[in-house]
């Protein structure tokens, strides 16, 4: 708008100086409040997209704080053995306290930097994005490092029976490096779209695990081996032995004593263990084929914009024959040439139409290509 006079309410609301009649063609100037909150917010994207969604060599930080992690953890290990638990704790104790700071202040800095998105905005926008899963993963590996560090402070970071059970807490540091949750998203995918053949074979398998159980309990609950002592002597007893055999781990503790019990197990192992080994080959013949979805997405992606481009300059070069009925907006300002009548008007060309139709036809085969794809993908 053009005013005269510049009030003080407006200059402040709008953060900008008022124009008057003189420089009403000037861009307005921002003012220094202006300029520091567009400054601060691109500083808040930039922390944030580095923080929370790495790229490129971006990453190569994320792979530092991972392998430190990883350290810590096997110093943890490492400090539970007698022989390396006088140097392993006393390493330990300082890396978990270069560790607790790290992720402490880290915790801060994401904090401050998702005020760059709308959602995040404000107080209540920071309590939504504390209250995300991961985030409240990083306050509770921040909370326990510190319990952990200032009961164990001479240095026996795990040496209290009482915060013993905080340990597992820290290695949930592991879930630091993927933040997004893209392999779980990947995982619940693959689960979810073969959710039916998971369910099929999990049922057989567990009704042939409850029966065959029953019935080698049956067979076994009155044989005795060699020291008097009988193998099966509860369903329960029956029930540990199936788990242990379907899933091919064999301990050896409850062994079939009569040629009843070893061929019902024999039967049982042939079947149970067939439908329990289903479920590992569905997941990973899912995990291919979501991998391959998505190549092929990446690469029906690349050819979106050029053939885009094609249909777009194809209808231009349609739309701006004389001979087009479009009622096109640009069409009112063409002007028609001046012609000389003193030279001669030249030869005319082929038909503008006809120039269309053979680059259309010479480029069929992609347009068809990229509208298959797309009837693909909708399908």
């Amino acid at each position: 708008c053009v005013v005269t006079e510049c009030p003080v309410t407006a200059e402040k609301l709008l953060g900008t100086r008022c124009i008057t009649s003189v420089d009403r063609f000037k861009a307005p100037i921002p003012s220094l409040a202006v300029w520091m909150e567009t400054g601060n917010l691109h500083t808040q994207g930039d922390v944030y997209n580095f923080l929370e969604r790495p790229s490129g060599w971006k990453c190569l930080s994320t792979i530092l704080l991972f392998l430190l992690v990883l350290i810590c953890l096997i110093f943890s290990v490492l400090s539970t053995i007698d022989h390396y638990s006088e140097f392993a704790t006393g390493t330990l104790f300082w890396m978990e306290i270069v560790l607790v700071v790290f992720f402490g202040a880290e915790y801060v800095v994401r904090l401050w930097s998702a005020g760059c998105r709308s959602k995040y905005v404000g107080f209540q926008g920071r309590i939504r994005f504390a209250r995300k899963p991961i985030s409240i993963i990083d306050l509770i590996v921040v909370v326990a490092s510190i319990i952990v560090l200032s009961i164990g402070s001479n240095g026996q970071v795990f040496a209290t029976s009482a915060i013993r059970g905080i340990r597992f807490l820290q290695i949930l540091r592991m879930l630091h490096v993927d933040r997004q949750g893209g392999t779980w998203r990947l995982l619940g995918s693959v689960v979810f779209i073969h959710r039916q053949e998971l369910i099929t074979t999990l049922y057989i398998g567990f009704l042939g695990l409850i029966f065959s159980s029953y019935f080698v309990y049956l067979a076994e609950k009155d044989a005795v081996d060699e020291d008097g002592k009988t193998g099966f002597s509860s369903y329960a007893d029956a029930l540990w032995w199936g788990v242990v055999t379907v899933t091919t781990i064999g301990y050896g503790d409850k062994v079939p004593q009569t040629w009843i019990g070893k061929t019902i197990a024999s039967c049982f192992s042939v079947f149970a263990i067939s439908f329990f080994a289903l479920p590992a080959g569905i997941l990973g013949s899912g995990f291919a084929l979501k991998v391959q979805q998505k190549q092929r997405q990446k690469h029906f992606n690349r050819q979106i914009p050029a053939a885009a481009s094609l249909i777009q300059t194809l209808w231009r070069c349609y739309a701006a024959e004389k001979s087009c009925s479009s009622t096109a907006t640009w069409k009112i300002y063409v002007t028609p040439p001046v012609q000389n009548p003193q030279k001669p008007p030249a030869p005319s060309s082929p038909s503008l139409r006809k120039q269309v139709t053979e680059l259309a036809e010479l480029y069929s085969g992609f347009v068809f290509n990229f509208f298959g794809l797309t009837c693909q993908k909708s399908l």
